[in-house]
């Protein structure tokens, strides 16, 4: 039973962030959309409201990670940086096929203020494949190392932003010009060139 509970609060949580902001969302809210009568249900399951926000974080973002290592690692050791890329890229964007992914990737992209500071502070067990195609990255784009680093952000903050928006069409059922191929392989053009411009 509390299994269920926990699943049920991070399903409504996930979606209430997603639509209404993760600033604007209260605890009441989640618990009230989870059919708790406990308003103390979410400390009690995850401590804080903002250990509520990493669980969602970490449980749509563990297989994400996984699947970039796999990408990774097929790619082979003298793959192009356009490639390296894709391995960001295409995973993320498979998000947008299910309702809670496009839930996950629009909360992702609520939290881009913290983009510069996120490598040092994030949950390691579930961005260890990210962390590593991104210093690979860094280390394959142009210019002295400050300016690397802020490419890389920039990649993160392009490609969040351009998949979150493209899960806001399509939850708002409006038409897109590019299909989900041709999306994906723009999107990382665009990512590619950002980090070796």
């Amino acid at each position: 039973m509390a299994a269920a509970t926990r699943e049920r609060i991070l399903d409504e949580a996930e979606l209430l962030f997603a639509r209404e902001g993760v600033q604007g969302v209260t605890t009441r809210q989640i618990t009230e959309a989870a059919e708790q009568r406990n308003t103390s249900a979410v400390t009690y399951h995850f401590g804080s409201r903002q250990g509520l926000l990493l669980e969602i974080l970490a449980r749509r973002g563990a297989p994400v990670d996984d699947q970039r290592g796999v990408r990774r690692d097929d790619a082979g050791t003298e793959a192009p940086l356009a490639a390296i890329v894709g391995c960001l890229v295409e995973p993320y964007a498979a998000l947008l096929g299910s309702p809670q992914g496009r839930s996950y990737v629009r909360i992702v992209a609520q939290l881009r203020g913290r983009f510069a500071a996120w490598r040092g502070e994030s949950d390691a067990a579930t961005t260890k494949n990210l962390a590593r195609i991104l210093d690979e990255v860094e280390a394959g784009a142009s210019g002295p190392a400050p300016v690397r680093a802020e490419r890389v952000v920039g990649l993160i903050m392009l490609m969040t932003g351009a998949v979150a928006e493209r899960a806001r069409r399509i939850d708002d059922d409006l038409r897109d010009d590019l299909d989900h191929e041709q999306f994906v392989t723009n999107l990382t053009h665009m990512c590619t060139a950002v980090v070796s411009a």
